[in-house]
């Protein structure tokens, strides 16, 4: 295993931290045309997960016949944060699909976002399980489970049918053997499977290029996750967010996992990016991607300075003081 120095710190000339990590692009033909590390390491999708695992609730009647708005169902695919026009779509969702809420296996949690979480605690309101970064997700999952006859209880076990179903979609969209792939248990609860970070890339490729997916459904609820997305990118992460910065550009479907994980994937372009951060940190998603955007000569600049915005290359002190800076070495 080899991994590749991404980014450097430096505050007044000194180094003060260094993040390696793992770099894979792939072309519509899913050939490798930039790559920094050891990309056939195995990888945790994370959050970045959620795409995929959104297929089977996409590719149901569920949002048809909940008559569930597009701003609800990107909550299937959401890392939602807890801001106000978040918790009433998932408010709005679960009242509709008419599940109560401690059926969920995610934990109890506040909002995440500082500014309703200060807010959610001074009103002295306990900790919900929707308000779980990941409670979308779990409700695409349950009213899957129920629109299929599969049972709701231990809807978050590897044996389920739901996971079964889930992991047959990673190893078809990542071109992997499902013996092949590794599985954990991510922080909601639920599998996480890990791949190559290769075949992580070529997975989000298909979001890009949907019709290399032979399954006319797949691709077909392929297509409607990454229009849904594309539709309400404030739902998917929050505003100062950068899966929420990407996905404003209807070019691009994009979505990060915890631990330094990120896919994107360019749709006129017809390649797909994966990330592997080792240091886990997330703060540094923006500037990497900008980097690599720019690499590609991508013509969107826009994009480029909103991922730009919302991390500096400067690093500042309390006061605003610029007192370091960062590099990006790719």
């Amino acid at each position: 295993m080899t991994y590749t120095t991404l980014v450097q710190e430096f505050r007044a000339g000194l180094l003060e931290n260094t993040h390696q990590g793992l770099v894979c692009i792939v072309d519509e033909k899913k050939r490798i045309v930039y790559s920094q590390g050891d990309t056939s390491q195995l990888v945790l999708y994370r959050s970045a997960m959620k795409p995929l695992q959104a297929i089977p609730v996409f590719s149901s009647n569920v949002i048809r016949d909940y008559q569930l708005t597009k701003k609800e169902a990107a909550l299937f695919t959401a890392s939602q944060r807890g801001e106000l026009y978040q918790q009433e779509s998932l408010q709005s969702l679960i009242t509709k699909l008419n599940f109560p809420e401690e059926i969920l296996v995610c934990g109890h949690s506040y909002p995440l976002n500082e500014e309703p979480k200060i807010k959610y605690i001074c009103e002295n309101k306990p900790k919900r399980k929707l308000l779980h970064n990941c409670a979308g997700k779990h409700l695409g999952f349950l009213a899957y489970c129920r629109d299929n006859g599969y049972p709701l209880s231990g809807y978050e076990k590897i044996a389920h049918p739901l996971q079964q179903e889930i992991l047959q979609y990673v190893a078809e969209l990542a071109e992997l053997p499902k013996e092949k792939l590794a599985t954990a248990v991510d922080g909601c609860g639920i599998p996480v499977h890990a791949v190559p970070l290769k075949n992580m890339a070529t997975s989000y490729l298909k979001f890009a290029v949907p019709n290399l997916i032979i399954d006319t459904p797949t691709a077909n609820a392929v297509v409607n996750i990454t229009n849904t997305m594309n539709a309400h990118p404030e739902i998917v992460a929050s505003h100062n967010f950068i899966c929420t910065a990407l996905l404003k550009d209807n070019n691009i479907v994009a979505k990060g996992g915890a631990q330094g994980v990120y896919c994107l994937a360019l749709k006129e372009e017809k390649i797909s990016i994966a990330i592997k951060v080792l240091s886990g940190t997330e703060l540094l998603w923006p500037l990497i991607v900008a980097r690599l955007l720019e690499k590609i000569g991508y013509k969107n600049r826009e994009t480029i300075d909103n991922l730009l915005s919302i991390r500096s290359k400067h690093i500042l002190n309390d006061d605003g003081d610029i007192v370091g800076e960062t590099k990006i070495l790719l």
